[in-house]
């Protein structure tokens, strides 16, 4: 499952209710300012480390330079451009919008 966060962890839970119910060997791909998560030096930045060990991240690279977060992502996410986003979508068989 891909499941797509799009929602700061700071404003909403989506993104730790995401990373507590994602199933191992899921994808998480954080856009608009759910790219805030993917970033190093944050109070998330344990959660979402931890969270790799089961779930592969990702963050949409527009979205990181919009906010100026392009060179403060943290190892292990792999960020990817719209049409890394379409080839996310297109390899799993469902998604799942986290509000």
């Amino acid at each position: 499952m891909l499941h797509i966060v799009n929602k700061s962890p700071y404003e909403r839970n989506s993104l730790e209710s995401c990373l507590r119910l994602a199933s191992k060997g899921s994808a998480v791909l954080l856009i608009e300012d759910g790219v805030y998560g993917a970033t190093k030096g944050g109070s998330f930045e344990g959660k979402v480390l931890a969270a790799m060990a089961d779930v592969k991240v990702y963050a949409l690279a527009p979205d990181l330079s919009a906010r100026g977060m392009a060179d403060r992502v943290l190892d292990g996410v792999s960020v990817v451009d719209y049409g890394g986003f379409v080839d996310l979508v297109a390899e799993h068989t469902n998604c799942q919008s986290w509000l």
